[in-house]
């Protein structure tokens, strides 16, 4: 049994969608569960059909979502019509927005948000499927808000892991009898009471190692538009250098440090089980990608991470008191209720330094919560640089001539803040 996540970009085109049957056809006698993401830029199209309907701008609401509708049909056509079923599938689908969008909102944003951003799996994987069923890939469409129960905190869904097994066991298995390929969506599921729900950021990654992890898979493949996983992003970085092998832990400290490689949260599933995760190029299957597994890699090169965009938070003692742990567990409160996450952090007698990405909403939340025991001062417009694994030269050629505002070493990693 294998699991394959395509992503995205890897079924953003016409040109893109009609490669995937080559791809699969190299395993043509395996088991594989397939979760695809929705197409491109759909989940941001998505998300401003979204907005707009919350703003009770139904009109302009209904006019984005036509225009995705538009952008898929134009798709499925470019692909060979679909059988009468399965354009009433996407009918069907299409309704299910067009019915919220004519009504006005009486829940709270992200209840609407999951509910709209999460049928642009649906359509990508209603389509795909049909279309390799015509391609001579047979396999069956599965619906994986059958499947995947969560609870309601939407936008950031929480697993039910028992429920989920249960249903996997009972309804997923059978499905492998023939065909062997069984085709889903990745980033969403459902409450109890049949509410989409959405599983937060990477959620469709996250989704393909819950059913690796509760298949027992032999291993789990994410396609992706590039080689593997690079020391650096290649736009920035144009020596970045490819890595043929990594282990769960060093892909955690990079995704933890902003890396734009593989969340957290997909790796657990994995680690759990021992279970390997490849990252492998769509464009040319051929290539080895990288394989992140179990066993320690060690010998890696100098591991970069650039963030942008980033603010300065001091938070200096009002009366000149120590900050001590009282003052820390209260700034770890207030980030944790806003849900700021803390690029980096320092502390010194009466003042706190906390880095985080700019946003102004939750910031400014911030800033008044903590006003109550320190005076408080934003620095924006700031760099993050975080180097693993790093050489005192190539960290220089980084910094350059530019103004380090703080730094932070360990014996891996070292964190540098620059104006």
């Amino acid at each position: 049994m294998k699991v394959f996540k395509f992503g995205g970009a890897s079924v953003n085109s016409i040109a893109r969608i009609k490669s995937l049957p080559d791809i699969l056809r190299s395993y043509t006698h395996e088991k594989i569960l397939i979760v695809i993401s929705a197409m491109g830029k759909t989940t941001n199209a998505l998300e401003k059909v979204a907005e707009a309907f919350y703003s009770q701008k139904n009109e302009i609401a209904i006019e984005r979502f036509n225009q995705i509708k538009k952008d898929h049909l134009d798709i499925e056509s470019g692909l060979d019509p679909l059988p009468s079923g399965s354009r009433s599938r996407l009918a069907d689908f299409f309704t299910e927005i067009e019915w919220i969008l004519h009504d006005k909102p009486v829940n709270g944003f992200d209840y609407y948000y999951d509910q709209i951003v999460s049928i642009g799996e649906l359509l990508s994987t209603s389509i795909i499927s049909d279309f390799l069923n015509r391609s001579g890939i047979p396999n069956q469409w599965m619906d994986v808000r059958d499947i995947f129960t969560t609870d309601d905190s939407f936008r950031s869904a929480k697993l039910d892991w028992q429920k989920t097994s249960a249903k996997i066991e009972a309804e997923v298995s059978s499905l492998f009898s023939e065909p062997n390929i069984v085709l889903t969506q990745g980033f969403i599921g459902s409450t109890d009471e049949n509410e989409n729900t959405t599983l937060g950021r990477e959620g469709s990654d996250y989704s393909a190692a819950i059913f690796a992890n509760l298949l027992d898979a032999d291993d789990l493949t994410i396609w992706k538009d590039v080689e593997g996983i690079m020391n650096a992003d290649p736009k920035t970085f144009p020596e970045a250098q490819f890595i043929r092998e990594l282990d769960y832990d060093e892909v955690i400290e990079m995704a933890f440090y902003g890396a734009q490689v593989i969340h957290p949260k997909t790796i657990k599933p994995l680690q759990n089980k021992n279970i390997p995760l490849y990252v492998k190029c769509f464009l040319d299957p051929n290539l080895p990608g990288t394989k992140i597994h179990s066993k320690h890699v060690t010998r890696l090169p100098s591991i970069i991470v650039v963030k942008q965009n980033q603010t300065l938070i001091h938070l200096r003692s009002k009366d000149f008191s120590f900050v001590g742990e009282a003052g820390t567990a209260r700034l770890y409160s207030i980030l944790s209720r806003f849900q700021i996450q803390a690029n980096l952090m320092q502390t010194g007698a009466v003042i706190l330094y906390v880095c985080v990405d700019e946003d102004e909403e939750k910031i400014g939340k911030l800033a008044e919560e903590a006003d109550t025991l320190f005076d408080v001062e934003l620095e924006k417009g700031l760099t993050l640089l975080t180097v693993r694994h790093y050489r005192q030269e190539v960290l220089l050629s980084l910094i350059g001539s530019r103004e380090i505002i703080l730094q932070q070493w360990s014996r891996e990693t070292v964190q540098t803040l620059l104006r």
